[in-house]
């Protein structure tokens, strides 16, 4: 199974989005194919040849490239808007002497300076607007129907072609042109594409914020000490750059000289600037705010923070949320039945037209409309071309990716970076959060607090025996062993045959012989100490030599952050590996209820499916390594990033600063994105519901339609956009 990345090309509407992805899911090997609208990206994923794809693209109508993520740090909109501009601007040109002159006709009645001049400038200009001006649109309409795969275009396509037809029908039958309102329609439908994709580019600037918030140039500094600037595209590991106060710093690396402060809100989603030492890590994109320091490039190109993070937020734009997919399904087929609407609409009126304005006529005796009232063929062209106009599924379609493209920026400004759309509807369904104890709620820097040894081994012997060992191993208390070897200056020992067992301890052989170090049930220490703090138990060639006590300290707004979940009507449990006192004693200090302790990365697992299966909807935060089974069971994965390194595939949403501060952002992040996609649909489907039947029944002017259909895409982008204003508490 993999991942492939395409640039979709000719999508302008979310029936564009529906063809694209049936035609993808077709291609044999296909798991799931997800496109988005706004980044014009297709994310397909499965075992499959990528020719094949690009030509299932091709195959529908449109056309696919090799997606460049660096293209996303300019604005993906930019030629299209220009264009769109261009395209707006020749169709209001022509469409306002039209409009002009047809007033004339309304106000006064005359026909200046001749209806046969008259008639013929609407055709000349009319087609200007539409196959000139929009011609794009009218090329997209019918090559969609070659295909099979009718869209948005075709519905203005229809509409537009029926309205500047009836120019020339009047040469042979009688009746009311509507020659100018198909330049009408052409005009509102081209401004609503120019401001929709406007608007389409401000939801997106979060990403093109990210990636131009690093550095461009770097200055690079050799073994002799010769300074030289150059493109940070042409960096490498290792090499040495010296960042001076006020300057962007221009890689992730490792400080080898100097002391500054550093601004990290890019990382942390905080203000307060954080100081840097000798060996400190940083990260590219941030800022050095005083002094001089010298950094080892440690990260180049792809691997860098910023583009983990940009990456991590096309991902989740590619992602679907479950609300969403009902509107995909309707979407689907939303052109068809439209078309279908629209045919009945035409021989309703003209077979039936006093029964219809009999409708039309009661109906507006209550609304503020008037009934259109003229020949039969008129009123069933002018109500059956309002029908196409007026129906839009590209609101239903924008609802959601709209909602995540402007969120997920939002949320990377803050320190929260969510990998999977769709947990945003899950986490509001939460009613149940997981913590796991060490590096989650505790700072994860455990110290040693007491070493207690057999009578058969001296206090030096049994911490260079279980340091030999537990140097082999990342976990914090092996980190916490060495540090407690290294100050009581004991040299360690060759170590063998190292088995890790997550959740239990670690074993292996030195000097010949077996040593083990873990819990007292892996160890087989008989006698167990029942403290208020985390013990591991050491044996040694089979023989019980002692044992090492830790305590851990809580992280300051554990507490608050618990309070606060609470205070939204959450159950707190606490998941641990520690013992039962240690573990009820941390409860108890930060008010949690529920306690599993003594437990391994398996059964902390298993308690998570328990709380499922009683119906409940789970959150888990932990530190994404021991925890990765427990984060990928939870209905949402929180992990706890270290501040740089953020690739933790276990977790659906990733906190990227020092300590849980984010948690909060996190669920109100969660809960404002979920409310705008609601939103979103809600106003979509009843603008919809209630503009098609008004269509239908003959009170909507085809002009009036065709710009409430355009406002509704741009409400919808809008509403979407102001995510980005609001601020995380």
């Amino acid at each position: 199974m993999n991942s492939i990345e395409l640039n979709i090309h000719g999508m302008h509407c979310a029936g564009c989005v529906s063809t694209v992805e049936k035609s993808l899911a077709k291609v044999t090997g296909v798991d799931t194919a997800v496109v988005n609208l706004s980044l014009e990206k297709a994310v397909v994923t499965g075992s499959v040849d990528k020719k094949q794809l690009i030509e299932a693209v091709k195959s529908s109508g449109y056309t696919a490239t090799q997606f460049i993520q660096e293209d996303l740090s300019r604005d993906i909109n930019l030629e299209k808007l220009a264009e769109a501009k261009k395209r707006m601007v020749l169709g209001w040109l022509v469409t306002i002497p039209i409009m002009a002159w047809m007033l004339v006709e309304m106000i006064t009645g005359l026909v200046y300076p001749s209806p046969e001049v008259y008639h013929t400038m609407m055709l000349l200009l009319s087609a200007v607007a539409v196959f000139f001006a929009g011609g794009d649109t009218i090329r997209n309409g019918w090559k969609s129907i070659v295909y099979f795969s009718p869209n948005m275009d075709v519905l203005i396509m229809i509409g537009c072609l029926a309205a500047w037809s009836t120019g020339w029908l009047r040469l042979w039958i009688e009746i009311h042109p509507f020659t100018g309102i198909a330049s009408m329609i052409m005009a509102f439908h081209l401004t609503g594409r120019y401001f929709e994709y406007k608007a389409r580019g401000n939801a997106s600037s979060a990403i093109k914020k990210l990636m131009n918030l690093s550095a461009k140039e770097a200055t690079v500094i050799d073994g002799s000490g010769v300074e030289s600037v150059v493109d940070i595209r042409n960096l490498s590991i290792g090499d040495v750059v010296v960042v001076r106060a006020g300057e962007t710093i221009s890689a992730d690396g490792e400080v080898l000289d100097g002391i500054a402060d550093v601004d990290e809100s890019l990382v942390t989603g905080e203000s307060v600037p954080v100081p840097k030492n000798e060996g400190d890590s940083v990260v590219g994109g941030t800022v050095c705010l005083n002094s001089t320091i010298k950094i080892k490039v440690g990260k180049t190109g792809k691997d860098t923070f910023l583009s983990q993070v940009v990456r991590l937020i096309e991902n989740t734009q590619a992602t679907k949320v479950p609300i969403q997919l009902f509107a995909d399904r309707v979407v689907s087929i939303f052109v068809p039945i439209i078309l279908v609407v629209s045919g009945l609409t035409f021989l309703s009126w003209y077979f039936s037209t006093e029964f219809m304005f009999k409708i039309s006529t009661s109906v507006s005796s209550i609304l503020p409309f008037f009934p259109f009232n003229s020949t039969p063929i008129a009123q069933a062209l002018y109500a059956s071309i309002a029908v196409l106009v007026i129906a839009c599924p590209c609101a239903l379609g924008l609802a959601t990716p709209t909602a995540l493209m402007a969120g997920t920026g939002l949320g990377a400004q803050n320190g929260v970076l969510i990998r999977d759309g769709a947990a945003i509807q899950r986490m509001n369904e939460a009613n149940t959060v997981f913590f796991d104890k060490t590096g989650t709620i505790t700072t994860g820097n455990p110290e040693v607090v007491g070493a207690h040894v057999a009578k058969t081994m001296t206090k030096e012997e049994l911490i260079r025996l279980t340091a030999s060992l537990e140097k082999e191993s990342s976990h914090p208390l092996a980190k916490a062993l060495l540090s407690y070897a290294n100050q009581n200056n004991v040299d360690l020992l060759q170590s063998d045959k190292i088995k890790v067992r997550p959740g239990s301890g670690i074993e292996g052989v030195i000097n010949g012989k077996k040593i083990k170090a873990g819990t007292a049930e892996f160890v087989g220490y008989q006698t167990k100490i029942n403290e208020n703090k985390t013990v591991v138990y050491v044996s040694y060639d089979g023989e019980e030599i002692g044992y090492f006590q830790f305590r851990d300290q809580l992280r300051k707004e554990a507490e608050e952050i618990i309070s606060n979940l609470k205070s939204r009507g959450m159950t707190i449990v606490l998941l641990t590996g520690d013992g039962e006192e240690i573990a009820r004693e941390t409860a108890q200090q930060l008010g949690i209820n529920k306690v599993h302790a003594e437990l391994s990365p398996e059964a902390k697992l298993d308690i998570i499916a328990s709380y499922q299966n009683k119906n409940n909807t789970v959150v888990m935060i932990g530190d994404g390594i021991n925890d990765a089974p427990a984060l990928s069971q939870a209905d949402v994965g929180i992990a706890m990033g270290t501040g740089t390194d953020i690739a933790l595939e276990s977790g659906d949403m990733v906190l990227t600063g020092k300590g849980m501060e984010g948690l909060p952002k996190a669920f109100a992040l969660s809960q404002i994105m979920f409310s705008k996609i609601r939103q979103n649909i809600f106003w979509a489907f009843i603008y919809n519901i209630v503009a098609v039947p008004l269509a239908v029944i003959g009170l909507l002017h085809p002009v009036v339609a065709e710009a409430a259909m355009a406002l509704s895409s741009i409400n919808v982008v809008l509403n979407s956009g102001r995510l980005s204003k609001l601020s995380l508490k």
